[in-house]
Parts: C-alpha cells; structure tokens; sequence
C-alpha cells in the first residue's frame, strides 16, 4: 500500500497546513525581530549582553562605586564622634530619660557607661575630629565627608547588615551591587559588573549580601578568591586548550539559543553570556590578580602584599581600584572583625592597623589618578556601638560595647560626595541623632542619585509589586552631601 503522505505535493502541504507562505514568513519576520508577543527573545536578545552598558535617568558624577564595609560594627565613639560627657560620666548609668524603652542585644540599658578609650585631635582645613587611631585617615580628611548622624533600622548583625546591603533586613532581596547592575550595566565586557572581596573572617549575613535575588542572576555579585584562581572554573583542565574551550562553548551556546528562541526564558539567556564572560576572564583574571605591573610605592602606599594573608584587606583594597579601571561598576570589599563585645579599644586599635593606611591610600591613589571624581567610595558598617558598657563574667567580657542602632558614622568621598564636611550630630553622650539624621535608605538612595538613578524610579516588577532597592517609606538622597 502507498503511503498517502508520499503522494503530497509540497503545493498541496502549504494549501492545507492552514498556515500558507505568507503566514510563515510572517513568522520568520516576527522572529527576526524579536517580536515579544510570543514570549520568546529576540535573536538579538540573545547575543546581547545583560550587563550591556545603559544610560540612567539622569547624568550622574559617579560611573562606579567601591564601598568598603566593616562588617561587625565599628565604635564611632571610638573612631569619629569625640564624647568628652562620656568621660565624666564613666562608671555611671545613664539618666532614665535617655534609655527609657531601649533594648539591647547583650546587655541592660542602665549599664554604666564607658569613656572613650582615644584621645581625637582635629585635623586639616575642614578641622575634622579624627581618632588617634587613624593616623592615616587624618591626612585626607579634606577629602571625605563624614556623616555621624546614620541611624538603621535593626540591631542585630545578620538583619542589619543586610538592611544595608540589600534594603531589607531578610535574604531573599538583590544588593545593591544587582541594583546598579541591573540599571546601568557594566563598562567592563570582561569582568563581572559587582565584584565581592572579603577579608577577616565570617559574615553574620552571608552570601545573601551580594545575591540578586528577584533580580536575574546575571547581575550576582561574584566572590573572588585570595588565593588560587581568583574566580573559581576559570581554569581549563588539563589537556583542554583554548581553541578547544571555545568550540565547546560554542556548541553550548548555539544549543542554549535554539532553546532560549524557544522557552522565552532569560535565565537561558544569562546562562549564555555567563560562559561568554567566564571565557573573557580565563585571559582576563590572571592579569588583573598580578599586582607586578604596579609600582613598589603603590605597594607600599596601600601596605599591600601579594600573597600575605595578614595583608588581605590591604591587598583587596588595591585590588579594588584595579576593578574599577577596568570598568567594574560595583565593587563590594567586606572586612569583618569590628564586633567589640569584649575589650574594645584593643579591638579598635587592631582593626585600625589592619584598614586605616588602605582606606586612606585609596583614595590617595584614585585622586592622583584622576579617578576619584567619578568613583564614589563608602566607607562603614551596619550599626554603632552603644555608650554604655558591655560587661559579662559568664561570657568571658568586660571593657566592650553592645549594638547600637540608633546614632553611628559613616564617611563617603568622591563621586559627586562634597569633601571636606561633617554631617549630622548626636548628642552629647552619643546617644541619638539630634541634627540631620540620616536613615540607611537615604544613604542608599544617595548612592543611587550619585550614579544618576532616581531611586524611587529604579524598580523591578515581581508577582504584581513594583520593588526597589529602599523599601515603601518615604526616603530621599542627602542634598547637603551632594556638590
């Protein structure tokens, strides 16, 4: 018996398909460019980069952002706002009307209270109070603007520290870094656009701190590591040659593609440029971890010292402005150990002598470059550090200060910051914010306007919600911070 499909003509299947030419090549055209009523990507969707650069809503001075946070909480009382009241009042308890209602994590709100443990002296034009113990930062005061009325939300590290980075005290939400990402792209094609460098230890809010959440996962802050390659699987394996990695990938990516035409699925697309970029950095990453082609004085400028864990932070700082001439536009280095629960002005000093001479150094290094104009520079962490003291026999503590949300300082430079300033004032005890409070959804909308994104604009729409990176309330950027 003849099949009856081999007797069909070609002219008999287009009269009978119910599609005819023109149907179909009205489809070939609306797959050609792109058309989105289907779902499905564009073929150009496809090849470009999710990290593409873009423009933001209006011009801002900063292209890219080093924020260098201090995980566990720094004493400003120790480092920036200057107690004299604290002094005359050690050993005392605080007046009840002062911590009427307060809780603390650790310890009762009528705790005595501790003087500060460093003499401050004021230093350059701006007449700026500097601890002792951050000799090197005392010589670029003129350059910074230091905020001392910040004041968050939350009084426990985890919680707290991803208040800050990502606007929302539970995981699940994108950082700041996806933020940018996500509305402005990367000026680097070669390197991820939200680096994260760690030093120091353990992070209470883990990796949720540089997630992207909602937001897709292209725009993940990628870890690099201090040792081995500084971006894991960006070897070959042995006996895998370049050429060989390139026909491999792309054979994945041209398959990825058929699929993503298909799916309309842009976690397909990132995976697409995801190999691409991991392709980039084989070549890239090695070049940008060797620190030769830097000078001996810049080296010794930051303290650097390639390959010395005892010089991590140092090293990650210096890496950090490297990223940031290459066009990487968010780059996260984290330092932990400021948690002084315990021995306070130890810790200070320690940490001080780990982070002072880098912080400073860069923005030495990225003003005689000519790159502090357009890079803004963050410096702090996610809570303060209370007046009163932490003292406990069952854990081992005495002379430390509990978590203190209500006043602590912070400092920015360049990128639109104005140098020079100090912002905002507590009271005498150091106790709350009396003048120019500044909440952390205002810092970051700050940041935001600095990169010339509106922060109330800059959202992602998910299960029906307009999100954005500073919650529902009602926050602003600090004018007065702003040139």
């Amino acid at each position: 018996m003849t099949d009856p499909l081999h007797e069909r003509t070609r002219r008999y299947f287009f009269r009978d398909c119910g599609l005819g030419v023109g149907k179909i090549a009205l489809a070939s055209m609306l797959a050609d460019s792109g058309s989105k009523l289907f779902g499905a990507p564009a073929a150009s969707a496809l090849t470009e980069s999710p990290i593409a650069p873009k423009p933001g809503h209006f011009d801002g001075k900063a292209k890219r952002v080093i924020y260098l946070f201090m995980a566990g909480a720094p004493s400003q009382l120790e480092l920036f706002d200057n107690k004299p009241k604290l002094a005359e009042l050690a050993g005392s308890p605080l007046p009840p009307s002062v911590i009427d209602g307060q809780r603390y994590a650790f310890i009762q709100p009528d705790a005595a209270v501790l003087g500060p443990c460093f003499s401050f002296n004021k230093h350059g034009q701006s007449g700026a109070e500097i601890s002792e113990v951050l000799p090197h930062l005392s010589k670029v005061v003129d350059d910074i603007a230091i905020v001392r009325s910040m004041t968050t939300d939350k009084f426990n590290h985890a919680p707290a520290q991803l208040f800050v980075n990502t606007g929302n005290g539970i995981p699940g939400r994108p950082a700041m870094g996806s933020w940018l990402s996500y509305g402005l792209g990367s000026e680097a094609n070669d390197l991820p656009s939200f680096v994260v460098l760690k030093s120091g230890g353990n992070l209470s809010g883990g990796a949720s701190m540089w997630s992207s959440g909602f937001l897709p996962s292209t725009h993940q802050g990628v870890p690099f590591r201090e040792s081995g390659d500084a971006i894991l699987h960006t070897s070959n394996p042995g006996g895998l040659d370049m050429q060989s990695q390139r026909d491999s990938i792309d054979l994945i990516k041209n398959l990825n593609q058929q699929h993503a035409s298909s799916a309309g699925d842009p976690e397909i697309t990132t995976r697409i440029n995801a190999y691409e970029m991991a392709y980039r950095m084989q070549s890239r990453a090695p070049e940008l971890m060797d620190f030769s082609s830097e000078s001996q004085a810049t080296l010794d400028l930051y303290g650097a010292k390639p390959g010395d864990k005892k010089a991590a932070f140092a090293n990650n700082v210096l890496l950090a402005r490297r990223l940031a001439e290459r066009g990487c536009r968010f780059i996260q280095v984290y330092h932990s150990g400021w948690d002084h629960h315990s021995q306070v002005k130890n810790g200070v000093t320690n940490q001080a002598r780990m982070t002072d001479q880098a912080c400073a150094a860069l923005i030495m290094d990225l003003k005689q470059r000519g790159m502090l104009e357009d890079t803004l520079v963050v410096w702090g962490g996610e809570f303060g550090r209370t007046p009163m003291v932490e003292a406990s026999a069952a854990l081992g503590r005495s002379q430390g200060r509990d978590h203190h949300p209500q006043a602590f300082t912070m400092w920015m430079a360049g990128g639109g910051i104005k140098p020079g300033i100090q912002y905002g004032k507590t009271d005498e005890l150091g106790f709350n914010v009396v003048e120019n409070p500044v909440h952390v959804h205002d810092l970051q909308a700050t940041i935001l306007h600095c990169l010339g994104l509106d922060h109330n604009r800059l959202t992602y729409r998910m299960n029906g919600l307009n999100f954005k990176l500073t919650g529902v309330e009602h926050h602003k950027p600090v004018l007065d911070l702003l040139t």
